[in-house]
């Protein structure tokens, strides 16, 4: 081992080396000497692969931290104030909103947060009211309540697979701007994140599941048929802009084909949607105008490509 060479470079390269055939002394085999030198090149340059994988992560996740502490003072006003905050996290599968609900609830006190994800609703349920599941999972006062996946489900979902029948959709559609509107006047921060996703990344997203034993898990059958359904989901997601973004519970466009970028920014609309004593006034707070767009904006973009096209493109 030369004084260059870490132990983990010699163990790294005589993993490599082992089983390699012995020759005798002037009997070389060529073929099998180039073999050998291509094996180790190929470990060589996947090593490195990983090693800028992993300081990529490392920058990204060491970028956030300001914006983690940030939110961290953001929930001890939120306490000392007793102001409910409830955080919807909607978008298409694929989209990076699980992704995002841990870089912002990393190092958040547990006592004061929630995420909600919600299941397929019982019968007992069905009975119910629609709201009244989500209401049982409303924030106390000083408590951050994150929904993955909301009542929003019966504007985007429910409708594409036939979940719901059309009466429960328009109900929904009509109901929701009121339920939001007392929610807020009522003293509750409402904070409305739609993650958008190419298809082309959402296909890529999915092939990795398929592939990935760690991410396997996350592919479900309605992952299986979003693509098949794009445009579908699209017209409701054009519709639900259209109805319920409103003054008092806008719609925020996060776009998510870069995760990093999109739980940035995430964080720094979070962080803008209340008043509270900075932990960092020099800390950039503005949201990238590419990253994240009103649902006002979002919507116009929208008939402008559906002019121009003679239909939406996503």
């Amino acid at each position: 081992m030369t004084a260059a060479e870490t132990p983990d470079q010699v163990d790294s390269i005589t993993s490599v080396t082992e089983g390699a055939p012995e020759r005798a002394e002037g009997n070389w085999d060529v073929k099998a000497l180039l073999a050998d030198n291509q094996r180790l090149k190929a470990a060589l340059e996947k090593r490195k692969l990983n090693e800028k994988k992993a300081m990529r992560r490392y920058r990204s996740e060491e970028e956030l931290k300001p914006y983690q502490a940030e939110l961290i003072r953001l929930q001890q006003h939120l306490e000392a104030s007793r102001t409910r905050m409830i955080i919807l996290f909607e978008g298409r599968d694929a989209a990076g909103k699980g992704g995002t609900i841990r870089r912002v609830t990393r190092y958040m006190n547990e006592k004061h947060y929630r995420v909600v994800a919600l299941g397929k609703p019982t019968d007992h349920e069905r009975s119910q009211w629609f709201f009244q599941k989500y209401v049982r999972q409303f924030p106390r006062g000083g408590e951050i309540v994150l929904f993955d996946r909301s009542w929003y489900n019966r504007a985007m979902v429910e409708p594409v697979f036939g979940f719901c029948t059309d009466m429960e959709y328009q109900n929904f559609m009509r109901g929701v701007g009121g339920f939001e509107k007392d929610l807020v006047r009522q003293g509750t921060v409402l904070i409305k994140l739609y993650f958008s996703v190419t298809k082309e990344e959402q296909a890529r997203r999915f092939n990795r599941r398929k592939t990935d034993p760690l991410r396997q898990w996350k592919l479900s059958e309605v992952d299986v048929q979003a693509q098949e359904r794009w445009e579908d989901f699209t017209n409701v997601k054009y519709e639900m802009l259209k109805q319920t973004h409103t003054t008092h519970a806008p719609w925020t466009i996060i776009r998510s084909n870069d995760k990093h970028l999109a739980r940035l920014n995430a964080m720094r609309v979070i962080l803008n949607s209340v008043r509270y004593t900075r932990l960092d006034p020099d800390l950039d707070f503005v949201p990238d105008p590419r990253i994240v767009v009103s649902g006002s904006r979002e919507l116009e973009m929208m008939e402008a490509e559906r002019v121009g096209n003679g239909k939406f493109q996503g």
